[in-house]
């Protein structure tokens, strides 16, 4: 499914934005293309939201229809083929290993500097480390998102299976609440915070964060790349289309350092979407994404070629790719040529960034 949203909003500062934009972009033909997005509608892709609620892109000449993704899209899938959207948003392994099945994606921005996976255990029966998971039972999510968890026990020279009990959990923390499992695996700006949304019955006030413990994987050692833009290498061999990929990563950028410094806009734009979540719920999950992008040490979009080496590695250690991929599985030439034309008036290494506090709220709402 897809939708273009004709966004008319009007909140001080940015509704000069989209005045100024939309009236600028009216006087010339607009390039169409299509982005499909990681998962539904949420905070997650906010910076998505923003380009195409602030006219970003139409700045660009480009007219941007946004694809949800969701439990049925595979971004790197639809992607990958001929037919479809010129860009992807989509996890790096998840990719690497439709590369290896003969995809020509190639990541042309690499948004998230940092991964957002976690391991959660209770306090009362706490699991510091992956040493620890020995003789555990450690819920993940399957098809591919357990790889950093899986990777961080071997490391700690247990195998799933004979050291612990690698159990496949839903994508909630249903488990981890029952107590079914000892550590679940979460995403910092979702499940985690459906924990801390959710009522202790022998207190009668909300979970709190001295009531967990986490294991995160960007200290462990065993962090890999998720969120990045990609397109496919024979679509920007055509004439014009490096020009229009750069033009559509400046609207990602300018989105993205928007709602670094005003995240309560974006998500405005997120529930505008379509979001199902709850406000308080988009709220966290905004706080907590913003983390994963700034700073960006060497630029928004840059490679974290350290994370990406490691990415790899595991992905070959684990057998889930046969090789590594060459040289020509990402390029930072077209994020460089996007830099220049956002301008030097928005700040797209965001150093001074500083993480928000948020309150949480019962259910998220």
């Amino acid at each position: 499914m897809s939708r273009t949203r004709n966004v008319g909003i009007s909140m001080g500062a940015a509704g000069l934005l989209v005045a100024s934009s939309i009236g600028s972009a009216a006087a010339q033909d607009l390039t169409p293309v299509s982005v499909v997005l990681q998962w539904v509608p949420q905070a997650q892709f906010a910076g998505y939201y923003a380009a195409d609620a602030l006219g970003f892109w139409e700045e660009q000449g480009l007219d941007v229809t946004v694809v949800d993704g969701g439990p049925d899209v595979a971004p790197q899938v639809e992607g990958s083929l001929p037919t479809g959207p010129e860009f992807a948003v989509s996890w790096v392994p998840r990719v690497l290993a439709v590369r290896d099945e003969g995809s020509d994606l190639v990541n042309i921005a690499q948004t998230f500097q940092r991964s957002g996976t976690l391991s959660v255990s209770w306090a009362d029966n706490p699991i510091n480390s992956p040493e620890e998971f020995a003789g555990k039972k450690i819920g993940v999510w399957d098809f591919g998102n357990e790889f950093e968890v899986t990777a961080a026990a071997r490391a700690a020279g247990l195998e799933p299976g004979e050291d612990f009990e690698k159990v496949i959990q839903p994508f909630d923390m249903s488990l981890l609440l029952n107590r079914e499992v000892d550590a679940a695996e979460a995403m910092i700006y979702n499940e985690y915070a459906q924990v801390l949304e959710t009522t202790n019955p022998e207190t009668g006030e909300l979970y709190q964060p001295e009531d967990l413990v986490i294991i995160d994987y960007n200290e462990v050692g065993t962090a890999m790349l998720q969120d990045a833009v990609h397109a496919r290498a024979s679509w920007l061999a055509e004439e014009g289309n490096e020009d229009i990929a750069t033009r559509f990563l400046a609207g990602v950028f300018k989105g993205w350092a928007f709602c670094r410094d005003n995240p309560e806009e974006c998500v405005q734009f997120t529930v505008d979407a379509g979001s199902t979540l709850g406000l308080g719920h988009q709220r966290w999950m905004m706080n907590e994404i913003n983390p994963l992008i700034w700073p960006s040490p060497d630029g928004i979009g840059s490679m974290p070629v350290d994370t990406y080496e490691t990415t790899v590695q595991i992905m070959v250690d684990a057998g889930l790719i046969s090789e590594a991929p060459g040289d020509d599985a990402w390029r930072s030439d077209l994020t460089e040529a996007a830099w220049a034309l956002v301008g030097e008036d928005v700040d797209l290494f965001g150093e001074g960034f500083a993480k928000g506090e948020v309150e949480v709220t019962p259910g998220g709402e």
